[in-house]
């Protein structure tokens, strides 16, 4: 008789002694006990051609293509929004920009969550997992006129917070303070101001002149310390890198706003300054992630913790960095700010070892708003009902039963506003929002989205657009501004999928 059978058979003969009926609890006690540590690592628009895995040639990162080796990667994952407020929003709450409460970047008063939101780290947080977000927040964020600010990590189910409360003070990478979960840590850095002012601010946007403390690094210790202190409890890390953001305001100041503390090994390359710092930010990035995963399992728990790697949007051209040198959204036509493909599908690596199975590939579509069911499934924790969430573990774990969406949404409210829906391998845009003429695309035979069908195809085209507007629920706090932009030729025609 083997251990377990033995231990089994006494259980039951002292049950039967003191008369109560025997449950077997044991497995499921394990399984419980060994709830996996997750990771959340998003980076701060990266485009979906900026890693080697994914078809970069010319910016090295080694850490993640072996990540992707090890696990999992998504070639129909999206972003849940082109810019990175609303983006996060529905990370966090599981929400499509129809129905999410921030849905674009404005001020303190709107991008901020209620009370009444219940994010992914609420959910978590009641299921004892302890809760940790270490970089860039942006929804929520004390004031002078709102110092108990609701939206804030520490009231929005995160147990530690390290960071920016502010997507504007985030655009600093050399800043005059950080936050620890409600102080203010002040930096060694001497900041000037350069562009916005507000004087509601706690800081004045603008760009270090005496630069010592790097935000990224400093996040990136922080979230190693946090795992540290978490290694014998499940825990939930939201990194939310600032990385390879732009420093706008340090552009208006500099010409040059790809701050970062050495080009490394782009120093000599015959590139202009701010190429070289975008390649560096990205392969720092990169290193600070392979730290992370050896520590995992220095620790023992790399076997038990589910890493997820994605950007909150899609590339940028900011900072004065020229797009052209490194193709950041690859076969896609658009960038940050665009519905199409480029501006909001993103790279989505996932690590587990020993569940996902090595160097797979999935088409399975999927956004930031099944991050909620996921974790859910995932943890047996209860979520919300009536999200825009689907679980795709089963995916992750090579299972039958994938549910899939009947659509995929989004709204934005810059340049005169815009829509789009994915419906299977259909796409829809529509510019001015509301009123505007639906474009369609056939994904499956045109990626970069450089023909528009919607003539060839009405009856589609008017399935979409019903679909887009039964999508939208009004939010008195989101308007449309701008102008919209003229139409872009797709650059690169989307041959190539990788």
């Amino acid at each position: 008789m083997t251990a377990p059978a033995l231990r089994v058979g006494l259980l039951a003969m002292v049950s039967i002694i003191l008369g109560y009926p025997l449950i077997l609890v044991t497995n499921a006690r394990a399984d419980e006990t060994q709830s996996p540590n997750i990771i959340f690592i998003m980076a701060d628009d990266l485009g979906y051609g900026e890693l080697g895995c994914y078809g970069q040639k010319l910016i090295e990162t080694p850490q993640l293509d072996q990540m992707a080796r090890e696990g999992m990667r998504f070639r129909n994952f999206y972003a849940g929004n082109t810019v990175c407020a609303p983006s996060r929003c529905v990370l966090m709450t599981g929400k499509h920009m129809g129905h999410a409460y921030v849905r674009g970047n404005g001020g303190a008063d709107v991008q901020g969550l209620r009370d009444s939101d219940v994010t992914v780290a609420e959910v978590l947080k009641d299921q004892g997992y302890r809760t940790a977000l270490c970089g860039k927040w942006g929804l929520g964020e004390v004031t002078r006129d709102n110092p108990n600010h609701q939206g804030v990590p520490n009231l929005q189910g995160f147990d530690f917070f390290y960071g920016y409360q502010s997507q504007l003070h985030a655009h600093n990478y050399f800043p005059a303070y950080l936050w620890k979960n409600d102080k203010r840590i002040a930096l060694r850095n001497e900041v000037v101001p350069a562009g916005r002012k507000d004087d509601n601010l706690f800081f004045k946007p603008g760009y270090a002149t005496k630069r010592i403390d790097y935000s990224h690094d400093l996040i990136h210790t922080e979230a190693m310390s946090f795992i540290k202190r978490n290694r014998r409890n499940p825990f939930f890390l939201y990194l939310a890198l600032t990385i390879p953001h732009a420093n706008n305001e340090g552009t208006r100041g500099t010409g040059d706003g790809q701050e970062v503390p050495d080009y490394g090994i782009y120093s000599a390359k015959p590139w202009s300054n701010q190429d070289k710092g975008q390649a560096a930010m990205i392969t720092r990035m990169d290193k600070g992630i392979g730290e992370i995963i050896a520590l995992l399992d220095e620790l023992g728990v790399g076997d038990n913790t589910i890493i997820m790697f994605t950007s909150d949007n899609g590339h940028h051209d900011e900072g004065g960095h020229n797009t052209e040198t490194f193709e950041p959204s690859g076969p896609l036509r658009g960038k940050k700010r665009d519905l199409y493909e480029g501006g909001i599908r993103v790279p989505m690596i996932v690590r587990w070892p020993g569940k996902i199975k090595p160097n797979s590939i999935t088409d399975h579509v999927s956004y930031f708003g099944d991050l909620m069911a996921t974790v859910g499934e995932l943890t047996g924790a209860s979520v919300p009902t009536g999200l825009d969430s689907i679980s795709f573990l089963p995916t992750l774990l090579g299972k039958p039963g994938q549910l899939t969406h009947e659509y995929l949404y989004w709204e934005f409210y810059e340049q005169g506003g815009k829509q789009a829906l994915r419906s299977a391998n259909w796409k829809a845009v529509r510019i001015p929002m509301f009123n505007g003429d639906i474009e369609l695309y056939n994904l499956d035979e045109d990626l970069g989205e450089s023909k528009d069908v919607s003539q060839d195809y009405p009856v589609v085209a008017r399935r979409l657009e019903q679909l887009m507007n039964s999508a939208h629920l009004p939010n008195p706090n989101w308007k449309a501004r701008g102008k919209s932009p003229k139409k872009r030729p797709a650059p690169g025609g989307g041959k190539t999928q990788f």
